[in-house]
């Protein structure tokens, strides 16, 4: 009894010794436990490629070009109307003469004209201007040569000291004029353009000459009176209000004419 009294007084002793062990663990610091990290990894989004955008392509270089307004086809001036072209755009010849011609062909243009100076050794048509007869340009046409814009001296009128191509401004009419007459509309066109070249660069009738009245040719024909232009052009002056010849004198006439202004 005693002895068994005893088993159970040491167990029960132990117990409370073990409790109090199991105490002391507790205060005691706990064991570290092993960390180790979670990585999450997460899909990399790429950034999204630049968008290529072309250039603008180079504006196309383009040389610069005047434009040159085109001239009116008449023009106003104090005497009256005129075709513009008559006017030239440089400063004027000091022109002394006008000296009419025939081509003395039954055709012919300002460009027909040109190639045949050409041919002859000119630098260009020898005349200012050309009055057609209807066959190679309209009936009265009036064409302006390349000399007259750049009042440059004619080469239509030889003589010694060359005086009528320097200052006569030469003025030539389509057809041959010893075997027909001028049309009335070259006449006209002549009329009108004599008197404007007269009241503009103050040229006097008397230095209104046909070819013949200063060189020993047949041209401009006999059929072609000079006189009658002259007398023409005085009466359209006139008419405008021009009086500046009025008191000028008569005009000597034929052989004796071209003696005096070859002198």
């Amino acid at each position: 009894m005693a002895t068994r009294l005893g088993r159970w007084v040491s167990i029960l002793i132990s117990g409370v010794l073990v409790a109090a062990g199991c105490s002391s663990d507790m205060d005691e610091a706990p064991v570290p436990r092993a960390y180790h990290p979670v990585i999450v990894t997460q899909a990399y989004a790429a950034p999204p490629r630049p968008v290529y955008v072309a250039p603008p392509p180079p504006r196309p270089v383009v040389a610069y070009r005047p434009v040159t307004p085109a001239r009116p086809r008449m023009a106003r001036t104090p005497w009256g109307t005129v075709p513009a072209d008559w006017i030239p755009p440089v400063p004027p010849r000091p022109w002394k003469w006008i000296i009419i011609h025939h081509t003395a062909t039954s055709f012919g243009n300002a460009a027909i004209v040109t190639r045949w100076h050409l041919a002859r050794g000119f630098d260009e048509m020898g005349y200012h201007f050309l009055i057609g007869n209807g066959t190679d340009s309209g009936d009265g046409q009036v064409e302006v040569g390349t000399r007259w814009p750049k009042q440059k001296w004619g080469a239509h009128t030889k003589s010694p000291d060359n005086r009528f191509n320097d200052y006569g401004i030469g003025i030539c009419l389509v057809g041959n004029f010893d075997i027909t007459y001028p049309t009335a509309r070259q006449m006209r066109s002549l009329d009108m353009l004599v008197a404007y070249l007269m009241h503009t660069y103050h040229i006097p009738p008397q230095n209104v000459l046909g070819h013949g009245d200063v060189k020993r040719t047949d041209c401009p024909g006999k059929h072609m009176n000079v006189a009658l232009v002259r007398e023409a052009a005085m009466q359209i002056l006139a008419q405008a209000g021009d009086h500046q010849f009025d008191n000028e004198p008569m005009l000597a006439a034929g052989t004796e004419l071209m003696h005096s202004v070859n002198r």
